[in-house]
């Protein structure tokens, strides 16, 4: 496990294992989200935004989170694992929720941007119908032979993060 891919609904706790990984693996962290959006919500043009992401995969090692499904070719294709934040709609509305409560709105430490509006809130509640199918067909169209964790729950992460760590 070197290049891994973390993908899921937001408030789905990607950052959170994201950020655990990387200092479990000691390899970069990088949020997508951060890569994506300026300090002013500015995005960037897709083709430059898939530039950047095939410059990151180029290294030896990394951990990246985010969705970003027209460009998550790209990362599928460059990983040896992907991490599936599978958690249930109300536990990701939960995480956004929770999240907005801790760090507000704007930039957080890590680099995560963090702006909930309604627009937000409906994807994650359609998350699991609308971009959850989208998101497991490129999986299995892109990563064959990768090693692929579905996580459903966070008491789930909490003890498959301690066995990583148990093992290193």
């Amino acid at each position: 496990m070197n290049r891994v891919a973390v993908v899921g609904s937001g408030g789905s706790g990607k950052s959170h294992v994201a950020r655990e990984l990387g200092r479990l693996l000691q390899a970069p962290v990088t949020h997508l989200d951060a890569v994506y959006f300026d300090d002013e919500w500015n995005t960037l043009p897709p083709e430059k935004f898939e530039a950047a992401q095939r410059e990151l995969v180029s290294e030896p090692s990394w951990v990246i989170d985010g969705n970003y499904n027209s460009s998550l070719h790209v990362r599928l294709e460059a990983c040896d694992t992907v991490v599936i934040m599978d958690v249930s709609t109300p536990a990701a509305l939960w995480g956004i929720l929770s999240r907005q409560v801790r760090h507000g709105a704007g930039q957080h430490q890590q680099g995560v941007y963090n702006r909930i509006h309604w627009g937000v809130v409906r994807y994650v509640a359609t998350y699991r119908r609308k971009m959850r199918p989208q998101v497991l067909a490129k999986i299995s169209q892109y990563g064959t032979g990768k090693q692929v964790m579905f996580l459903n729950s966070r008491a789930q992460t909490k003890r498959w993060l301690q066995q990583l760590a148990a093992n290193r």
